[in-house]
């Protein structure tokens, strides 16, 4: 699915309909944010996927890093870590890429 962007997202780049998320609309979507997707990126989107199918919710930043510490790991449950995979406001872009809403409290 190729998005278009005026029917698909919302202003802040969110898809409006979740089901609408593949692993190329993850590409798409990560293109936005200049984001190039390594491993390390598709752990982290496939894990927090899992995290919303579990919770129905994206976590905010410091639930983030909390949730994957837990999950896996001191190494990769860190703000320097997820920042350098998704610069800025990791849970955010994370959340975005991955198909999810908007974490709550992430302007």
């Amino acid at each position: 699915m190729a998005l278009n962007f005026d029917k698909d997202l919302d202003k802040e780049g969110f898809l409006r309909d979740l089901e609408n998320w593949n692993e190329a609309v993850a590409l798409e979507l990560a293109t936005i944010d200049e984001v190039t997707l390594t491993d390390a990126h598709w752990e982290l989107i496939h894990f927090i996927r899992g995290y919303y199918d579990a919770y129905n919710v994206a976590p905010a930043n410091r639930a983030l890093v909390n949730v994957v510490k837990k999950n896996l790991g001191a190494d990769k449950g860190n703000s320097i870590y997820l920042m350098k995979l998704f610069t800025g406001k990791p849970a955010k872009v994370l959340s975005r890429i991955a198909g999810l809403p908007k974490p709550n409290n992430c302007d």
